[in-house]
């Protein structure tokens, strides 16, 4: 834990708060000012891609984000390489996210809320239900390729390796945390499913006490962990932009160097609990120390800098300004430094210098591109300074690799560079170069080893010189952190799930042979047919849409007669085989599993974004258009009719499985959840006791109580007839954002679709369970209580659980995953202060919660 007292915790924490808030104002004040200055000619915004800085600040509200975004994009080719499937993916979620006031909420409001909310669980704990919720990882833990044409895992956005071991290495997933491996990649544990902060852009070792570890997260913060990860403290900001890299100075490891993308570089004397901007630059993408010399420091982002006094003063060198530039050096000759640089988000140039920066020479390389998808460098796309990296070779000063959509390799010293991958897993066979994912956003080298994170997952090439069809090895086999968008579940005794997930696109999953990937790109919604588990539909961005019929064997694209939304929802009939529904320009029916559509709706325009048909009466659908609200009641026979909707953006709708007139929305609205008993004429606020974080899944149980689950971005809750308020069920679920919600009737299993954490299942809230199935308090003993250094944790019988302490404010202090409770386990409180704390005891029987006085 941090050693500053908790009374300065609070004291810093509240600041920060107070500053992010404040910055919100001026942030408006600023779009207001930049409005003006375009209206009135100054500069040219329609070719400025304004919408990334205010997509990164953060502060911006999103409607405005999506004006700028869409002003940008609306003379320009929308197609790869172009940032416009970025931006889309960023759209759907920011909509999705965003509070009742249009804002996306900070990292620390989400903190504050959290722990505001594990307080009130805590002094709540003795009267509050007991549900038995045991949630279990179902990944996919590795990619399984039967028809995809890029297959993944997820996306990695950092990696550090411990500077005393090699096989010490921790990771962060963009959506899934910080994950750590001690074994070189063949064992991986998260380090971040319980704490409040999943979005991770950097992560450093410090390298002299490989126990402390940072990571760099959104908002300009900074995180650190003192005890290998087990427990996280937010301990400062750089300005209030994603950060790109954190490094820690070996010689003296308090004073710390990052980079946030549209904020510039900073430094920090004590360890990271204050920074201070050291350039005038207004960007910040990389740091490297000259190797050998730590006095000697290089910061780049739209221009380059050096330091000769340990980071105290810089100045400029003399190469030219760009978007963005990355640096590479070498042990094997400190004096040489290598630059890339990037225009518009395509490679414009790389530069060396053989005498520490003093003078640059810009190595020719024609009109190729080294950032975009082909493996001859001949187009002109890119998606720099977010695919961009470079890196030297320790022991050979002439061997250059570049990162961008692909891998390059230089072996003369930067004047000419071959691919060493291909995104396309089948291409990359048949031209002998390696496969690894699309959209490599770093590589480093350790010894002679280079190491690549990318959407796909986390690589490594060990004999870099040799090119072949193995050049690169998958080393993240074991992390469950697939982005997910939407799954769909048989109805089946054997359970067969299809889903389709951030870059990875859809896969599918049996108990008999695991995880298999059938769709490329970037998989969206799909389903299993009722009559068929052989037979799957999934979709891909804009609603292009596939289908197999013998689980992937054989996949066959699906004519369809427009395009739609960034997730375009499909839909089957529920009593009627081989009928589907999809929601382009307006709603289509299919009664030929998709070989050809006829509408069923008026003409809405491209913005459906969801579709529900009641199970109980197949005529009777209901549509969401972002904050409208429409219904059929024969099957669109006749145009759909406007209804009421409660107020907010509409993410999710459930419809009763025996009643179509009872459904449930979730919204952006502060309440979240709401209720109509009368097919929407009317609408019941069901927020309750519900924590203040986004509504975003709901699916009803057809249980005899109404039960109603919901997934928000931090947990999933019930909620039936027999209960006045919300029950947290998130026994063993990270803190991750939950995308969808299904329900498996046959096996009475409920699955959570995460976005970072891969798929998760529990088993259903039962109707008649009795006390005597869950553990109790009064079955729990903790002895001593108060305790000065050991408590020990007494229970009647052995089982697994996750142990939690927490602060009267709710803080978690302490957390032990998975311990084995063999009828008493001793867990050392040695480091906490004296005080009251709270003891959270999961398990698979119930959850416990005790009062723990330290002394």
């Amino acid at each position: 834990m941090s050693c500053k007292n908790t009374f300065f915790n609070i004291l810093a924490f509240k600041f920060l708060l107070i500053l992010k808030l404040g910055l919100k104002i001026i942030a408006k004040m600023k779009y207001l000012l930049l409005s003006l200055v375009c209206f009135i000619g100054i500069g040219n915004t329609m070719n400025a891609q304004e919408y990334k800085e205010m997509i990164d600040a953060g502060n911006y509200p999103v409607s405005e984000v999506i004006a700028s975004a869409e002003a940008y994009f609306e003379n320009i080719d929308k197609g790869k390489g172009s940032g416009y499937k970025q931006y889309k993916r960023w759209e759907y979620n920011a909509v999705r996210l965003q509070n009742e006031d249009g804002y996306l909420n900070t990292d620390l409001e989400n903190i504050q809320e959290l722990t505001r909310y594990n307080s009130y669980l805590n002094e709540t704990g003795a009267s509050r239900a007991s549900l038995l919720d045991n949630w279990e990882e179902l990944g996919p833990f590795n990619y399984n390729n039967v028809s995809s044409w890029s297959p993944g895992l997820g996306r990695i956005t950092g990696f550090s390796i411990a500077e005393d071991d090699i096989d010490h290495i921790i990771v962060g997933a963009e959506t899934g945390g910080v994950w750590k491996t001690l074994d070189g990649g063949a064992t991986w544990q998260p380090l971040g499913d319980y704490f409040s902060n999943l979005y991770v852009y950097s992560v450093t070792i410090d390298p002299t006490n490989s126990m402390v570890y940072y990571f760099g997260s959104r908002n300009g913060l900074v995180f650190k962990s003192v005890d290998a990860g087990a427990t996280w403290n937010a301990i400062g900001s750089i300005g209030n932009s994603s950060v790109n890299k954190i490094v820690v100075n070996p010689d003296t490891p308090d004073i710390l160097f990052a980079t946030a993308s549209y904020e510039g570089i900073y430094r920090s004397e004590d360890a990271g609990s204050s920074w201070t901007q050291i350039t005038n630059d207004d960007h910040g993408f990389d740091i490297a120390f000259k190797p050998g010399d730590t006095q000697v420091v290089y910061v780049s982002g739209r221009q380059v800098h050096k330091s000769i006094n340990g980071g105290v003063d810089f100045t400029t060198l003399a190469i030219p300004s760009a978007d963005a530039q990355m640096m590479g050096v070498s042990q094997d000759d400190p004096n040489v430094v290598y630059v890339i640089q990037s225009d518009s988000g395509i490679f414009s140039g790389i530069y060396v210098s053989d005498n520490d920066g003093a003078l640059f020479t810009e190595l020719d390389q024609g009109s190729n591109n080294y950032f975009g998808y082909s493996t001859t460098g001949n187009d002109n796309v890119g998606q720099a300074p977010r695919d961009m990296d470079i890196d030297v070779n320790p022991n050979n000063i002439n061997e250059v690799h570049i990162a961008g959509i692909q891998t390059w390799r230089s072996l003369d010293g930067g004047v000419s560079f071959t691919c060493t991958s291909n995104w396309l897993i089948d291409d990359a066979a048949n031209q002998n170069i390696g496969y690894c994912h699309a959209d490599v956003d770093v590589i480093g080298f350790r010894g002679s080893t280079l190491f690549v994170g990318t959407d796909g997952g986390f690589y490594k090439a060990e004999d870099t010189q040799n090119v072949t069809a193995n050049y690169f090895e998958h080393i993240s086999v074991g992390m469950g952190i697939r982005q997910w968008y939407r799954i769909g579940v048989s109805q089946t005794q054997d359970v067969v799930i299809t889903g389709g997930s951030q870059d990875n696109g859809s896969s599918f999953y049996t108990q008999d042979t695991g995880w298999r990937d059938w769709i490329g790109a970037d998989g969206m919604e799909g389903f299993v047919s009722k009559s068929d588990p052989d037979t799957m539909f999934g979709m891909v961005q804009f609603g292009n849409m596939y289908r197999t019929t013998n689980q992937g064997v054989n996949v066959s694209g699906i004519n369809t007669p427009n395009q739609g939304e960034w997730v375009t929802p499909l839909e089957q009939d529920p009593t009627v085989n081989n009928r589907l529904y999809v929601g382009y320009d307006r709603v289509y029916r299919s009664n030929n599993n998709g070989n050809s559509w006829t509408a069923v709706s008026q003409q809405f325009g491209t913005d459906i974004d969801h579709i529900k048909i009641a199970n109980s009466n197949n005529q009777v659908m209901y549509l969401a258009r972002e904050f409208r609200f429409y219904k059929t009641t024969d099957g669109g026979a006749t145009d759909w009719e406007q209804i009421s909707t409660p107020g907010g953006f509409v993410n999710s709708i459930a419809i009763h499985p025996a009643d179509a007139n009872k459904i449930a929305v979730a919204t952006s609205s502060s309440n979240g959840v709401f209720i109509s008993n009368d097919g929407g004429d009317s609408w019941i606020s069901y927020k309750k006791n519900l924590p203040n974080f986004s509504a975003l899944a709901l699916t009803w149980d057809d249980n005899g109580q109404d039960g109603l689950y919901l997934g928000m971005d931090y947990g999933i809750y019930y909620i039936d007839n027999m209960l006045e308020d919300w029950q947290p069920y998130n026994t063993n679920l990270p803190n991750v954002i939950i995308n969808e919600l299904e329900i498996n009737t046959a096996t009475n299993t409920l699955y959570a679709a995460t976005y970072g954490r891969g798929l998760w299942a529990s088993p259903l809230v039962e109707d008649n369970l009795g006390t005597a199935n869950f553990i109790t308090e009064s079955q729990v003993v903790l002895v001593p209580n108060p305790a000065s250094s050991l408590v020990t944790i007494k229970v009647p019988y052995q089982t697994e659980a996750d142990v939690r302490v927490f602060d009267t404010s709710g803080k978690l202090m302490i957390y032990k995953r998975d311990v084995q409770l063999n009828s008493q386990y001793e867990l050392d409180i040695s480091k906490l202060k004296t005080g009251i704390y709270f003891m959270r005891i999961n398990t698979a029987v119930g959850t416990v919660t005790k009062k723990l006085i330290r002394q």
